[in-house]
C-alpha cells in the first residue's frame, strides 16, 4: 500500500479547537499571565542593569534567567492570544518548525542557566577566597554565550532532521508546536530523528542534574561546618535555587509524562495542561522567587518601585 503524505501547508492545533468554547476566558487569562511575566521580568532586568552593586555573576545569571522567561513565554503567548481572538486553529508548517526551535531553545537555555548558577554558588560557598578569580563577570558571560551557541547548533540539527520527515497527518494535540508532536505525525521511519532528540535531551538533563546535584551536595556539606550565620545565608541561597530548579524539572517531567502516556486516550486539555506547565510556570515563578528570596535584589526592587511611586505622586497636580 502506498502511504499518503500530508501536502497541506498548515497544521491544526487541537488545543485551540478545545479552547474555542471558552475562548474569551482563556484569552483574558493568557493576556494577564503574559503581561504579568513581562512586567515582573522587566523590573528585575532593569534593576540589575541600573544597579552597579548588582553587576556580579549571580545577578547576571538571574538576569539571563528572567530574560529567557520573556523569550520562552513569547514563543507561544502572542500567537495564542491572537488565535483565540480570531478563532484561528491552524499554524503554517514553516511557523510550526520555527516555534518548535524557539520553544526547544527556551528549555535548553533554562537548563544551562540553572547548571551555571549551581556551579557559581558552589564556587562562592566552597571556594570563597578564590571566587573573585574563578568566577568573574567575563567568565560567566562566556559560559552563557558558549552554552547558548552549543544549544542552538544541537537543536537546529534536531529540528532540521524533523523537518525532512514527511507527515501523514496534520493534527497536533496541543496549542503550540514541539518536536515530538511533529515526529509522531511522521509516517516514515523516524528512528534517527527520535534517537537524536532523545539522546540530546537526555544528555542535557543528565549533565544538568549531575552538575547541580554535585554543587548543591558540596554546598550542603560546607554549610554543616561553618558558623550559624554563614550557614543560614548559604542554605537560603541553596533553597532559592533548588526551588526554581524543581519548578522547571516539574515542567519537564509533565512533558515526558505526556508522551509516555501517548497510547492512552487522554483528553486534549490534559495534553495542553501537561505541556504548558514548563512554559508558563518557570517564567512566572523565577522573577517572583528571586525577587522575594534574594535579599539584595529585593531591597533594590523595593527602592526602585518606591522611587517610581514618589515620582508619580509629584507629577500629579
Amino acid at each position: 500500500m502506498e502511504q499518503t503524505f500530508n501536502v497541506s501547508t498548515s497544521l491544526v492545533l487541537l488545543g485551540l479547537v478545545e479552547m474555542n468554547k471558552l475562548k474569551y476566558l482563556y484569552c483574558a487569562l493568557s493576556i494577564i499571565t503574559y503581561l504579568f511575566i513581562i512586567f515582573l521580568s522587566i523590573i528585575i532586568v532593569l534593576v540589575i542593569l541600573m544597579e552597579q552593586s548588582l553587576h556580579e555573576p549571580m545577578y547576571i545569571l538571574i538576569c539571563k534567567l528572567v530574560i529567557n522567561g520573556i523569550f520562552g513565554s513569547s514563543t507561544f503567548f502572542p500567537k495564542l492570544i491572537v488565535d483565540l481572538i480570531t478563532s484561528s486553529k491552524t499554524i503554517s508548517y514553516g511557523s510550526c518548525i520555527t516555534q518548535t526551535l524557539f520553544i526547544s531553545l527556551f528549555a535548553f537555555f533554562e537548563m544551562s542557566t540553572f547548571t551555571i548558577m549551581a556551579y557559581d554558588r558552589y564556587l562562592a560557598v566552597c571556594h570563597p577566597l578564590h571566587y573573585v578569580t574563578l568566577m568573574t563577570n567575563k567568565k560567566v558571560i562566556d559560559l552563557i554565550i558558549g552554552s547558548c551557541f552549543m544549544s542552538f547548533i544541537a537543536l537546529l540539527i534536531a529540528v532540521l532532521l524533523t523537518w525532512t520527515l514527511p507527515l501523514c497527518g496534520n493534527k497536533i494535540k496541543n496549542i503550540f508546536c514541539d518536536n515530538m508532536s511533529l515526529i509522531i505525525l511522521s509516517c516514515l521511519d523516524s528512528s534517527v530523528s527520535q534517537t537524536f532528540s532523545a539522546a540530546l535531551v537526555s544528555s542535557y538533563l543528565i549533565v544538568t542534574i549531575l552538575v547541580s546535584f554535585f554543587s548543591y551536595l558540596r554546598i550542603f556539606v560546607v554549610c554543616m561546618r561553618v558558623s550559624k550565620e554563614s550557614r543560614q545565608k548559604a542554605v537560603h541561597t541553596l533553597v532559592t535555587h533548588l526551588l526554581n530548579f524543581s519548578v522547571f524539572l516539574l515542567g519537564v517531567f509533565f512533558v515526558v509524562i505526556r508522551y509516555r502516556l501517548g497510547s492512552i486516550n487522554l483528553p486534549i486539555m490534559v495534553h495542553v495542561l501537561l505541556s504548558v506547565t514548563g512554559l508558563v510556570v518557570p517564567p512566572l515563578c523565577n522573577p517572583l522567587i528571586y525577587g522575594i528570596r534574594t535579599h539584595a535584589l529585593k531591597i533594590k526592587v523595593i527602592q526602585h518601585l518606591q522611587k517610581m511611586g514618589s515620582k508619580r505622586i509629584k507629577l500629579q497636580p
